[in-house]
């Protein structure tokens, strides 16, 4: 997808695009890079889980007051 200039979403697959471009460059085996992308979004995922886990726990605890 092509955005506006200067966009946030222009500049965030520029981020991504670079990210990328290095791990390319630097002749990284894919199973190394699919490895830190599934690396990075379990973190993610486990850290969104946790949060929700404990918003959960206090929704119920001012429920039961």
């Amino acid at each position: 997808m092509d955005y506006k200039p200067y966009s946030l979403e222009w500049h965030r697959k520029r981020y991504l695009k670079e990210a990328l471009d290095k791990y390319l460059d630097d002749y990284v085996a894919t199973d190394v890079i699919f490895e830190d992308i599934t690396s990075i979004l379990s973190e993610r995922s486990e850290r969104a889980f946790a949060e929700y886990s404990k918003i959960n726990e206090l929704e119920s605890k001012l429920h039961s007051i």
